[in-house]
């Protein structure tokens, strides 16, 4: 069975009178004959395949999010056509393959065998797929049972949740390096530059060093996902203050490349945006200068007359937020040059983070630590949502310290805790829709620890804790941690 990308490109030489309205990039699933019926009737890639073209209609915009739930149905179908197994048929035989994927998917031979994570995520793929089948009638049967559970909203009320029983039951998050300590960031952003840990020259002669290490230290600052800052144009990075303060100046971030297209303001800090000026003044404009940017996918789009907000895209004003990533690669500006943040060497766009990183993680485990993880660009953005949940837990129990020292009224206290709580300026900083998404969020990390820290500080520096408060304080912690 094949994974096809579709593209409109030619489609006028199909013989169609209007152009197709599958989306871009949209993956198709055929199988080896290339046909998607046979005297039989539709094959079963047809119904995977309307279902993959319905998903940015049901909640799934993004196209690397239809790929994997593309990847997920093309590696269960192969396996049901290798069995003769109808994969709209019989539910007895549907759960008999459904376990038959599962010994060779996760005890079978080495190559093909997944993690624990990537079995979770296909097995959730394949849920959503039979789920849309039954609704639209194209299927009765499933191959997945479900139990119920009861949460706990933020407003306190309970909720059922459906609980996939073929997905597996990992170990909490937070005993898993998931972010990195302080040291570990340094490290990450030194040899990201080509220096070691000491911050002294290394020896690595690598390209662009200069960016790698501004860009990784304005994530580590901003917490932008993945797309937000591979396709960040040099007109949204804020201006630089005259001088330097501790206060975060805001970073507007435009919905175009944001997750789920809702439009956000996070912050940046004065050190991580000297750093990224540095680079855009220096080492982008030396790259920029090396000749003029043809797109290499679709035809160019001039810009004009760029600002903060906006500019003119071949004549006609638009504001960077209905920019989308596509367009954003085509974008040249009046020198020839592409206004993306990143550029190569060359002055072509550089979009291969992963890469980047997954290579440096690996050095810095050759070269200086062997117990350094791999790092990602979520890693990065965990990164930031721990630091910055520290910083703000510091300021909010000295805050809370010194109201309790000037006041002594709990009512003062209560009114500071509700208007300043940590986890609310975190939720708008990371783009949560709820404080409940951010307080799932922070638990999958070591949360408890920074809570602690901070809580026995503070009370310690205004003299409000007394060695039999302090054990207490620490025993509510530990009792926390043998849950």
């Amino acid at each position: 069975m094949l994974l096809i990308s579709f593209s409109r490109e030619g489609w006028e030489q199909w013989g169609l009178d209007y152009e197709p309205l599958i989306p871009e990039r949209m993956p198709i699933l055929i199988d080896d004959d290339l046909r998607f019926e046979d005297e039989s009737g539709p094959r079963a890639t047809v119904v995977a395949n309307t279902w993959l073209r319905e998903l940015p209609i049901n909640k799934v915009p993004a196209w690397r999010s239809w790929w994997a739930y593309a990847r997920a149905l093309l590696a269960w179908l192969e396996f049901l056509q290798r069995y003769g197994v109808d994969p709209y048929g019989d539910r007895e035989e549907l759960r008999a393959a459904l376990g038959g994927l599962a010994e060779y998917r996760l005890a079978g031979p080495l190559k093909e065998r997944w993690d624990v994570e990537t079995w979770n995520q296909r097995v959730n793929a394949m849920s959503r797929f039979y789920g849309w089948c039954v609704d639209n009638e194209h299927c009765m049967n499933v191959p997945f049972t479900y139990s119920w559970a009861r949460r706990f909203t933020e407003t306190g009320g309970p909720r059922e949740v459906r609980r996939n029983n073929a997905s597996i039951r990992r170990a909490q998050r937070h005993v898993t390096m998931k972010y990195l300590e302080e040291e570990f960031a340094e490290l990450f952003v030194n040899a990201l530059a080509g220096l070691g840990p000491d911050g002294m020259p290394s020896g690595f002669r690598g390209r662009m060093l200069g960016r790698n290490a501004a860009v990784a230290t304005f994530v580590l600052s901003a917490g932008l996902r993945a797309q937000e800052f591979t396709y960040l144009l040099r007109y949204e990075v804020p201006g630089l203050p005259p001088r330097r303060t501790p206060i975060p100046v805001p970073l507007p971030l435009s919905r175009a490349v944001t997750k789920g297209k809702k439009a956000r303001e996070s912050w940046v800090m004065y050190d991580a945006l000297a750093r990224m000026h540095q680079y855009l003044d220096l080492d982008r404009e030396i790259a920029a200068s090396r000749g003029l940017y043809v797109p290499g996918r679709g035809p160019g789009l001039e810009v004009r007359d760029p600002d903060w907000e906006g500019g003119h895209v071949d004549g006609l004003r638009r504001a960077w937020r209905l920019v989308l990533p596509d367009e954003r690669l085509r974008l040249v500006d009046e020198a020839g040059c592409s206004p993306l943040v990143a550029l190569q060497s060359t002055g072509v766009p550089f979009t291969d983070w992963d890469t980047v990183f997954r290579r440096t993680s690996r050095r810095i485990r050759r070269d200086f630590e062997p117990r350094f993880p791999i790092v990602s660009a979520h890693t990065l953005r965990h990164t930031m949502a721990m630091a910055t949940l520290k910083r703000l837990t510091q300021g909010y129990y000295e805050q809370a310290a010194r109201l309790v020292l000037d006041t002594d009224e709990d009512a003062a206290l209560a009114l500071y805790l509700t208007r300043t709580e940590p986890l609310l300026v975190l939720r708008d900083i990371l783009g949560h829709s709820s404080v409940l998404t951010t307080e799932l969020y922070v638990r999958r990390l070591d949360v408890r620890r920074i809570y602690r820290e901070a809580y026995l500080r503070q009370g310690r520096a205004a003299g409000l804790a007394s060695p039999a408060e302090e054990a207490e304080a620490a025993a509510e912690f530990t009792d926390e941690e043998d849950l």
